[in-house]
């Protein structure tokens, strides 16, 4: 048997293997290709693509939810959190223009690029480390430059006011820019394995502050 001929029949039981063969044997296999497919190819062309080292980031916190998600009213949620962006002079119209004006959900999986410093907007959304077990994925409100150096100080829109870590961001704790929403409630096949470890007040959906 030729070359041609021993790939193809190798290509065969390989492909019945992976996608047609039912039995335990088959299963394994798939959940093995797959977890091989994304760490060791997906994630490194994303990762080369976006240009940042987490292309993909699943939502874990409510803390850029608006209520009803996809069918939020963007007016009715204006009205309770007016309040925390008068002081940085965002007005609902200004708002309206931000990426992403009616948050996201606990569970999204949201596509990142990297994050230059020197092209974000007041009204991006970006992700990062701020000493903590998971990096942070909120919407900048300010940004200053000091000699030659970005810092941003950011917001979540479902949360009541800033937390200290998100004060003041040095361009060194970017990870990326939110691009856009990728796959709605999707990440919550990861994040329910996680629920049980949470406080009470971190589990399950999510509701409006």
């Amino acid at each position: 048997m030729d070359k041609t001929k021993k790939f193809k029949e190798f290509f065969k039981k390989f492909w019945y293997l992976l996608w047609k063969d039912d039995s335990l044997k088959g299963w394994i296999f798939s959940l093995i290709f797959l977890f091989v497919f994304i760490k060791f190819i997906l994630f490194p062309t994303l990762s080369l693509l976006t240009g940042t080292a987490l292309p993909l980031a699943i939502v874990d916190s409510c803390s850029m939810y608006h209520k009803g998600n996809l069918f939020s009213n963007f007016d009715s949620w204006w009205k309770t959190h007016e309040w925390k962006y008068t002081p940085y002079n965002i007005s609902n119209k200004t708002f309206k223009d931000f990426r992403l004006d009616n948050g996201f959900n606990k569970g999204d999986i949201l596509l990142m690029i990297k994050a230059n410093p020197e092209k974000l907007k007041v009204g991006d959304i970006i992700i990062f480390e701020a000493g903590q077990k998971n990096p942070i994925i909120h919407r900048i409100m300010k940004i200053e430059k000091r000699g030659d150096k970005y810092f941003f100080s950011t917001m979540g829109d479902n949360n009541n006011g800033q937390l200290s870590v998100e004060e003041e961001i040095s361009q060194d704790q970017l990870v990326g820019k939110t691009v856009f929403k990728l796959a709605p409630y999707v990440g919550w096949g990861k994040l329910i394995f996680y629920e049980k470890a949470r406080t009470p007040s971190e589990r399950g959906f999510c509701e409006e502050n």
